[in-house]
């Protein structure tokens, strides 16, 4: 903004976020896409350890949030516990909402629902972890459905959900696109779409279809 020309702007910054901050005001905090690498580059080049960081600290038993990367193998490091998202979700940095009893993981972009966890921290843990922050409006889960793919068996059989559907034998080995809803799975066949009762409530884990297998060469 041409209001601000001229104006000098501090940067606090730390690997989980970047603050923007105008006579010690702040004005916005974005993701970080800093290391500790960075940060240590930055030292050397007349930067200054930042201390606390600008945003207030929620006021006890207040929900707070923090960003987390979430591992390959779907797990989260939450101050000393490991807290398992969900594998679907490896390698994405996610929020996390902690509110009470439950651990809310959202979309950052969007705010969108992507898991619930129980929370087993306490509440002197809560207030000890890196990159707290009040937070914003309970994340919200998506209306529209889940779309996965799925790879038919040698017999015809698709597994989604924990459930077995049989399409039948003129679908082996194929790869069909299934619309997963709270109730039922839309299935889009070669014939047209099929809509089956869904008769689990497991979590969809995987999106595509599983690699066919390779059968060994002969010797």
């Amino acid at each position: 903004m041409t209001a601000r020309s001229g104006v000098t702007v501090t940067f606090w910054a730390d690997t989980d976020v970047i603050h923007l901050l105008i006579a010690g005001v702040r004005l916005k905090s974005v993701r970080s896409h800093l290391s500790a690498a960075d940060l240590a580059a930055l030292l050397r080049q007349r930067g200054r350890p930042a201390g606390e960081p600008p945003l207030p600290p929620a006021p006890p038993g207040e929900a707070v949030e923090v960003d987390r990367t979430i591992s390959r193998a779907g797990h989260v490091s939450l101050g000393q516990h490991i807290v398992l998202a969900a594998e679907i979700l490896g390698g994405q940095r996610v929020g996390i909402r902690i509110d009470g009893k439950t651990l809310n993981f959202f979309d950052l972009d969007t705010r969108q629902l992507l898991r619930i966890r129980p929370n087993p921290l306490t509440p002197a843990e809560v207030a000890r972890l890196r990159g707290a922050r009040p937070a914003g409006p309970p994340p919200q889960p998506t209306a529209g459905p889940v779309q996965v793919q799925r790879r038919a068996s040698n017999s015809g059989v698709v597994m989604v959900v924990g459930q077995k559907v049989a399409l039948g034998r003129v679908h082996a080995g194929k790869t069909v696109t299934i619309n997963v809803t709270d109730t039922e799975l839309a299935i889009a066949c070669d014939d047209g779409t099929r809509l089956v009762r869904r008769t689990t409530d497991q979590p969809v884990r995987n999106l595509k279809a599983s690699r066919p297998r390779k059968v060994a060469a002969d010797a």
